[in-house]
């Protein structure tokens, strides 16, 4: 649950006009995606779940959203975006050599993977990746700024904003199949969305310290 959306869970909208039986069956295969590799090796995966945790540290009272196995399913069923960086290879190879340069960079650095780093460290080493100025056998002609822009930041943060819980945390309706939505106007939402508690908050603490001129 969210602060910010109090007792709102996407999830109950299940069996309301508002999901039908392929929506449900949809989310019901988000949700059952495997927790486990199948697309990465043991070691990629250990470096990509090390990489999710810092591109998107999660609250320790909820369950977390699985960031590296939603990334994994992308790539196990070969999902692309339908264009890319003609700089950069294709999603699978990307991804390989990626998490391959990070371990390298540890390795040559520290003498241990990169998921076996402090945070500090590992966020150190994205800021540089980030920023254009990583170098290793690894990247081979890939760019490091453009793999950290093009595919960790887009597949990670995608991934998110694909699961349930994150939808509670943003007052996102989900899936409004067969309802749809019809308050399309700024500010306003059909009865059946979340309420935004921090906005009413706002609304009464403004009201309070109005005064007249």
């Amino acid at each position: 649950m969210s602060d910010r959306y109090p007792g709102y869970d996407v999830l109950a909208k299940r069996h309301t006009p508002s999901w039908n039986e392929k929506t449900r069956q949809v989310i019901d295969q988000r949700l059952a995606v495997p927790r486990e590799p199948r697309f990465f090796t043991a070691s990629e995966w250990r470096t990509l779940v090390a990489l999710c945790e810092r591109i998107l540290p999660q609250p320790a009272d909820r369950p977390p959203v699985p960031l590296a196995a939603y990334v994994d399913e992308k790539l196990l069923a070969d999902r692309r975006n339908g264009y890319r960086d003609a700089r950069l290879p294709p999603q699978r190879e990307a991804w390989r050599r990626g998490l391959a340069a990070l371990d390298e960079i540890a390795q040559a650095g520290h003498r241990v993977p990169f998921h076996r780093l402090p945070a500090a460290e590992q966020d150190s080493i994205l800021r540089r990746m980030q920023a254009g100025e990583l170098q290793g056998s690894a990247w081979g002609d890939m760019p490091c700024a453009l793999f950290f822009s093009e595919r960790v930041i887009p597949d990670i943060v995608s991934a998110y904003y694909a699961h349930p819980t994150a939808w509670n945390e943003i007052g996102f309706g989900g899936p409004a199949s067969p309802r749809g939505y019809v308050r399309m106007g700024f500010d306003r939402r059909d009865p059946w969305e979340a309420a935004e508690a921090t906005a009413s908050r706002t609304r009464l603490a403004f009201k309070k310290n109005r005064r007249v001129v």
